[in-house]
C-alpha cells in the first residue's frame, strides 16, 4: 500500500517495519518498509494436549498458540534516483535488501573465530546466537520473531546490474514466551502483546454480548 500522506485530507500512515538487536549491544537495525504490504497472512496453531480418551484433557492449553506471518514488501529506488541519492545512484536496493538478509547470517568474526579454534584442534563450538529480532506492525502489534524464509525477487536494474526494484516474500515465526527465557527482552514483550490482546478481546466481547441481546449482529 503506497504511502498517500502527501494528499491533503489523507491521514499519515505508520510504516511497518522489522528491528533487529544483536544484544548487548543496545543499538539496533531498523528497516521500515517503504511501502506497506496491501495484504498479511497470519496463520494460530494451538498448543493443544488434546487427544487420547482423557476426557479432562479437552480444553487444556499448553502454551500460546505457534503463529506464524507472511508479507511481501517493495522496494524501489526510483524516487531516490530521481533526487540523485548518491547511495541509490552507486548501489540501487543493494543496502535495504542487505540490512534484511544480514538477519539470518552469523557476524563475519564469529566464523572467523571458530575457523581459528577449529584450527587449534577445538571442535565443539556454540552456534552464534543471531539478533533479537522484531517485526513492529503498528503500536498494538509488536511481536519477537524469527525469520523462517527469505525471497527476495529483482525486478528492476540499473547499467551497472544493481537492483532498484525488488518484491521481498518474508515468513515469520512468532517467539512465545515458550521460546524464550524470562530474562529475555522478547518474553516480556510478546506478554505486553498479549496482554493488549486480550483487553482488545475483552472489548470485543462486551460488544458482541449487547449486539446478541438486543438482536442486532450488525458488528459495523
Amino acid at each position: 500500500m503506497k504511502d498517500l500522506s502527501g494528499f491533503t485530507g489523507t491521514p499519515r500512515v505508520a510504516n511497518g517495519a522489522i528491528v533487529s538487536i544483536d544484544l548487548p549491544d543496545p543499538i539496533p537495525q531498523v528497516v521500515v518498509f517503504q511501502y506497506n504490504p496491501d495484504t498479511l497472512t497470519r496463520t494460530l496453531e494451538p498448543q493443544t494436549t488434546a487427544g487420547g480418551e482423557n476426557r479432562s484433557e479437552a480444553f487444556r492449553l499448553k502454551g500460546a498458540p505457534i503463529e506464524t506471518i507472511s508479507l511481501d514488501i517493495e522496494l524501489d529506488a526510483t524516487d531516490q534516483l530521481e533526487k540523485q541519492d548518491p547511495t541509490a545512484k552507486s548501489m540501487g536496493i543493494l543496502p535495504q535488501l542487505a540490512s534484511l538478509e544480514i538477519i539470518l547470517y552469523p557476524k563475519v568474526a564469529s566464523v572467523i573465530a571458530n575457523a581459528a579454534l577449529s584450527a587449534l584442534g577445538i571442535i565443539e563450538m556454540v552456534p552464534q546466537e543471531g539478533p533479537f529480532t522484531l517485526f513492529i506492525w503498528g503500536a498494538k502489534r509488536i511481536l519477537p520473531v524469527r525469520l523462517t524464509e527469505y525471497r527476495v525477487t529483482e525486478e528492476a536494474y540499473d547499467t551497472s546490474l544493481n537492483p532498484i526494484r525488488a518484491k521481498v516474500s518474508l515468513s515469520m515465526r512468532v517467539l512465545t514466551y515458550d521460546d524464550l527465557e524470562v530474562t529475555h527482552p522478547g518474553y516480556s514483550i510478546f506478554l505486553a502483546h498479549q496482554v493488549v490482546k486480550e483487553t482488545m478481546a475483552a472489548i470485543g466481547s462486551v460488544k458482541g454480548i449487547s449486539s446478541v441481546v438486543s438482536g442486532n449482529s450488525n458488528l459495523a
